[in-house]
């Protein structure tokens, strides 16, 4: 089609955050908010209107728009293929919800939060569908700026700690990855992903590319040892905040592992498996561990999301197609879940200030709406059969016993962690006697929380029962990505011998 349907998904966003910055500063706080909702739904519609034309049986990428930006040097390419198409259905199902949730707890300097919300989709949207490496790096980069906002000015009492905390790990990381570029762009004379795929990056240079674009992505997942950001941003973060953060953003490196350090980099990626697969056991185990002697919630599901990251680069890094779908399908589901587990701890919030987990307990008798929803997301982030994350788990655990039984079982170790993390969480909140008299007064979930609630509860349960939808999109490109990676690893390795 030659409506440039990809830009329009990058842009809407933008052009929905420069109408309200060029609102007047009196306008109605209501009117502000439906504009943003207007605009983020709209972007949802286009997405979904995406998929129903995206050609599910060809690998190539499609919807490809290419306009030349810098001469001699950078492109403007924006392509999808069946990895990506999800990650924007995500992002822009996630932003709708974000906003219908500032009702209680942003209260000052509306308009300039959804104005840094707004921005903030663009730029995932524009992850998601970059295929030259300058423009990867611009959007991957421009979506500090507005979160490092986000924490900064809406967070708790240390967000200004925790903003530059965020904001410093995460840049230095991807200074690396803008030498990688440069150099690439030096040895291969493009930064085009699908020439690069086709000709080929020199192996002698591929084991230092790797390790640069890795440190980005590794800080951005994050992995262990360099993961220490993340429970200070969440905990900081104003729900809508940790909510983008830990459904998106961190999407954003699981993509990049698979569409660049393994297209990219085989011979890179083959050499450092071991090493992934040893951080992505400690992140499963050791996170796990810590996740059990939290006492505030926010952390102990921002500490489960590193574990449950932990499952999906493993689940990359095995090379095989029950593998890298389930680290796909795992990521979705956590995108969902722990927007989820984030919007449950935002309502207690609002309620009565307080994330510890000792101020709760007994709250089954009453808030049973709530109780309900908070147990399906519960068996989703432990892996019930039934749930979307129970696919991603089951497959990405497939994968790993065809590469190493040690490997997989020790992964398998990290269910069991998970089911104790969540239901101990579980029955301190919502089990056992009410203490704390102040919960008596609370209110069961408004509308809009009911809303909010079971617009994720509904697509974890769906695609728990069927996920055909969500593997017939992805099936097609991970084949093809999975034969290249094959075929250009084994051309390199002649390339080398013969070199020797």
């Amino acid at each position: 089609m030659d409506f440039p349907i990809l830009s329009s998904l990058i842009l809407l966003p933008s052009i929905g955050a420069l109408f309200l910055l060029f609102s007047k500063n009196n306008q109605d706080s209501n009117t502000i908010k439906y504009v943003a909702l207007f605009t983020a739904i709209v972007n949802f519609l286009i997405s979904i209107y995406l998929w129903y034309l995206f050609d599910r049986s060809i690998s190539n990428f499609q919807f490809v728009e290419n306009k030349l930006w810098i001469k001699n040097f950078v492109n403007y390419t924006v392509g999808i293929d069946g990895i990506s198409i999800l990650f924007i259905i995500l992002t822009t199902f996630i932003t709708p919800l974000c906003i219908i949730s500032v009702n209680k707890s942003i209260k000052f300097r509306l308009r300039d939060f959804l104005i840094a919300i707004l921005v903030m989709e663009s730029v995932m949207i524009g992850v998601f569908c970059s295929l030259d490496l300058f423009i990867f790096y611009l959007f991957f980069e421009a979506g500090l700026i507005p979160m490092f906002l986000i924490i900064g000015i809406w967070g708790g009492k240390r967000r200004v700690y925790s903003a530059f905390k965020f904001f410093l790990y995460t840049l230095l990381g991807s200074v690396l990855m803008l030498v990688a570029i440069i150099s690439i762009y030096w040895i291969s004379g493009t930064t085009d992903v699908v020439l690069l795929y086709e000709i080929g990056i020199d192996p002698k240079y591929q084991k230092l590319l790797w390790l640069a674009f890795f440190t980005s992505f590794a800080v951005k997942t994050p992995m262990w040892p360099v993961h220490t950001w993340l429970p200070d941003a969440h905990v900081e973060a104003p729900t809508a905040g940790s909510v983008l953060l830990a459904a998106i953003l961190l999407k954003m490196a699981g993509y990049g592992f698979i569409r660049f350090s393994i297209g990219l980099f085989p011979v890179g990626s083959e050499f450092f498996t071991p090493l992934v697969y040893t951080l992505s056991l400690i992140a499963i185990i050791y996170t796990s561990l810590v996740a059990l002697m939290q006492d505030d919630m926010k952390k102990l599901i921002a500490y489960s999301s590193v574990a449950h990251m932990g499952f999906v680069t493993l689940g990359i890094f095995t090379f095989n197609q029950q593998g890298i779908e389930g680290s796909i399908i795992q990521m979705v589901s956590h995108g969902l879940v722990s927007a989820a587990l984030f919007f449950s701890v935002g309502v207690l919030y609002d309620r009565v200030h307080s994330r510890l987990i000792d101020t709760y307990g007994g709250l089954v008798s009453i808030m049973p709406k709530y109780s309900v929803l908070f147990m399906i997301f519960t068996l989703s982030a432990i892996g019930l059969p039934g749930t979307s994350g129970f696919i991603g788990e089951l497959l990405i655990l497939l994968g790993a016993f065809q590469e190493s039984f040690l490997v997989a079982t020790i992964a398998s170790l990290g269910v069991i962690f998970g089911a104790a993390y969540m239901l101990w969480l579980y029955r301190r909140v919502f089990f056992g006697k009410l203490i704390n008299k102040d919960l008596l007064e609370m209110k069961d979930l408004n509308k809009s929380e009911i809303f909010i609630l079971s617009s994720l509860a509904i697509p974890t349960l769906f695609f728990g029962f069927y996920p055909e939808p969500l593997l017939n999109t992805i099936e097609v490109s991970i084949e093809e990505l999975i034969d290249s990676y094959n075929h250009n690893l084994y051309l390199n390795i002649l390339e080398s011998n013969s070199n020797g």
